[in-house]
């Protein structure tokens, strides 16, 4: 899996500056396990497509 290899490496190294960031103690890095995942996609969406009517001249018959 492809991974953002700057924050990946940085929390995979330093998991407690997560939880500096948010303001709360470094010690609670130790109560979870950073690793990296994938998800597997059940659905895919464009955000746009353009459909031609039924009623256009090209697809007319």
């Amino acid at each position: 899996m492809k991974t953002d290899s700057i924050f990946y490496r940085l929390f995979l190294e330093m998991p407690g500056i997560y939880f500096q960031l948010i303001g709360e103690s470094p010690t609670m890095a130790k109560s979870y396990k950073f690793q990296s995942v994938e998800i597997k996609q059940t659905a895919f969406r464009l955000d746009g497509i353009l459909v031609p009517n039924k009623q256009s001249p090209t697809t007319a018959s």
